[in-house]
């Protein structure tokens, strides 16, 4: 009897056991699309539309914290008085950087890579560089390097590591702007205009577009000696020279 007793048991436990790793599977759902379902080229379009977004956010934003105009309302009035707990404004840009564009940007970077989509992994970095030098502006310290990994409480950077990095990203995509894209494993990549709503898939634009950019970073230095922007200092060269490779009309 005692033999049945156990039997039994032990074959509710492993019942119990089985009904208890299907339990845990409840939080994957079949009907909900996860990171990986999407293709590289279907993340560009949601990045430059919250990308825009994110532009006007912050140009609001620092024209209200700069008095440039004033609203009554509590949103606004909260900002434009640097009453911040009043208002929604003071979290906005970081909130759709974060959690819109730059977490696209490592998986469509990757993504791209390795299908020869190199003008869809320059996007990755241009976006990349974009959104943290707009933070940096405005917050000065946030996490860079660690930012989007798997540590939920991710190091703050310095404005220099940041600063650096971002024109390092910048860099990258003009490189990359600039490279054909492959066929890889019989696959063409698939072209820019797929995803591009900003410069209808030409690349030269958006190098143009990188080289504006990186110019205006480079002057956020000067302040500083004169010098490499490499080593943090003020390279007037540097910028007339992106400059004069930067778009020269609307």
């Amino acid at each position: 009897m005692k033999i049945f007793k156990s039997i039994i048991l032990g074959l509710a436990g492993l019942v119990a056991l089985s009904s208890c790793s299907e339990w845990l599977d409840v939080n994957k759902n079949p009907n909900t699309p996860v990171s990986t379902d999407a293709k590289y080229h279907q993340r560009l379009p949601w990045m430059q539309f919250y990308m825009s977004h994110i532009y006007h956010i912050v140009a609001s934003n620092t024209s209200f914290y700069c008095g440039n105009f004033y609203r009554a309302n509590t949103r606004e009035g909260g900002a434009a008085k640097w009453n911040l707990s009043s208002s929604t404004r003071a979290a906005n840009a970081q909130q759709w950087y974060f959690t819109q564009v730059g977490v696209n940007c490592n998986d469509l970077y990757k993504q791209a890579m390795e299908a020869g989509a190199y003008h869809y992994a320059a996007a990755a970095k241009f976006f990349r560089a974009y959104g943290f030098m707009m933070l940096a502006d405005l917050f000065g310290e946030i996490p860079y390097n660690d930012a989007f990994g798997a540590n939920p409480s991710p190091v703050y950077d310095n404005g220099k590591t940041i600063f650096l990095g971002c024109i390092a990203d910048i860099e990258e995509a003009i490189e990359l702007f600039g490279k054909a894209q492959e066929t890889v494993d019989g696959v063409p990549a698939t072209e820019l205009i797929e995803g591009d709503s900003w410069n209808f898939g030409d690349a030269a634009k958006w190098q143009k577009m990188c080289y504006l950019l990186k110019a205006r970073w480079l002057n956020h230095l000067v302040k500083k000696e004169a010098g490499s922007y490499k080593d943090g200092k003020y390279d007037a060269n540097e910028i007339l020279a992106c400059l004069d490779k930067a778009q020269k009309s609307n």
